[in-house]
């Protein structure tokens, strides 16, 4: 069966970790390009997401997206939307639930996204 919205990109977290879920339909799609195009960044980013959503020391290619981007509500939250560069044009974009130890991707794509056009 194929993931989906809502579904783990797995494995599972160990103790401490973020688990990681799609938080899109085309999230699934894109994640499995990011991982066939660029497969050691994706899973680079993939440990980033699991154990430093959200570092408190920022990069060009891990950072909180900013104005209109910075936050989405999802769930009844006002959460951080996260990005990380994972090829020159390529993005991950993700939601950040703290309280609840989630990570949602919710873009992955190895062309940059049109969101920032």
């Amino acid at each position: 069966m194929s993931p989906k919205k809502g579904d783990p990109v797995a494995p599972p977290p160990a103790q401490g970790e973020y688990d990681v879920r799609y938080g899109s339909s085309p999230a699934v799609d894109g994640w499995r390009e990011v991982c066939s195009k660029a497969p050691g960044n994706a899973a680079k980013a993939w440990v980033q997401m699991r154990t430093d959503p959200a570092p408190a020391q920022q990069t060009e290619r891990h950072h909180q997206l900013k104005y209109n981007l910075s936050h989405v509500d999802r769930g009844g939250k006002r959460l951080p939307q996260w990005q990380i560069e994972v090829t020159g044009g390529g993005r991950l974009w993700y939601l950040v639930d703290e309280e609840a130890q989630k990570v949602y991707l919710v873009y992955a794509g190895v062309g940059h996204p049109k969101a920032t056009d």
